[in-house]
């Protein structure tokens, strides 16, 4: 190792990615990161596939909204949600993916939604 290398120096980098991994540490927003993972989702259809109340599911996704990680849109009375950073979508879906296969092997890998390209932009 350099030993000019100091870690004081990256002291505001090692803050902020400990901040980012908070994020990514509660179940319910990897819940809701896994079902917009592949296309934009109302609150409501969030909200049944999360099986959480409405009311913690908006704070989550607040959460993940101002992290901008998700985006969001309105139509009329309805809120969508979408992936916004797609680096954050890949980073779960390894670790989940990793995770997975030491659980469950290759069946519960399976249910992990595999990288996707790039999605089209929503405006």
């Amino acid at each position: 190792m350099d030993k000019n290398f100091k870690t004081d120096s990256m002291n505001e980098v090692f803050e902020e990615v400990a901040n980012y991994f908070s994020l990514l540490c509660e179940p319910t927003r990897l819940k809701i990161l896994y079902a917009v993972c592949n296309g934009e989702r109302s609150v409501g259809d969030i909200v049944a596939q999360v099986e959480s109340t409405q009311a913690n599911v908006s704070r989550q996704l607040a959460m993940l909204y101002r992290a901008k990680i998700l985006a969001r849109r309105k139509e009329g009375t309805l809120v969508f949600y979408r992936v916004d950073d797609e680096k954050t979508i890949d980073l779960c879906k390894s670790v989940c993916g990793r995770i997975a296969m030491q659980i469950g092997g290759e069946s519960m890998l399976a249910m992990v939604p595999p990288a996707v390209e790039k999605r089209p932009q929503v405006n």
